[in-house]
């Protein structure tokens, strides 16, 4: 994946997690999901990366971000904003690069 068309993406997520401010309950809920999948990047990319080996990691991203986030709560009702969840914590996780820029 080209980088900057993943930073572009990733902002577009973190956009629409914090568009959700007016409803509360889901802007939680969209939060606590950003923690989760930003926990699964942490163990799938560790902490030294490049933006690169991070886009390279959001192939797929949708789909597993899903799998995390139905089993975080097996009983609840499934994810429903997966991407804009996974974008969003790539976007915060992004800034960890070793070569981040703004």
């Amino acid at each position: 994946m080209d980088v900057d068309l993943a930073r572009q993406q990733w902002e577009d997520g973190k956009r629409r997690v914090e568009a959700a401010r007016r409803d509360p309950q889901r802007y939680a809920t969209l939060l606590a999901q950003v923690d989760i999948v930003t926990g699964e990047l942490r163990r799938r990319v560790g902490q030294t990366f490049s933006l690169a080996e991070l886009a390279h990691a959001y192939a797929g991203a949708d789909e597993w971000a899903r799998e995390i986030l139905d089993a975080a709560d097996p009983e609840g009702p499934p994810a429903r904003e997966p991407g804009t969840v996974a974008d969003a914590a790539f976007h915060l996780y992004a800034r960890g690069a070793s070569d981040y820029r703004p």
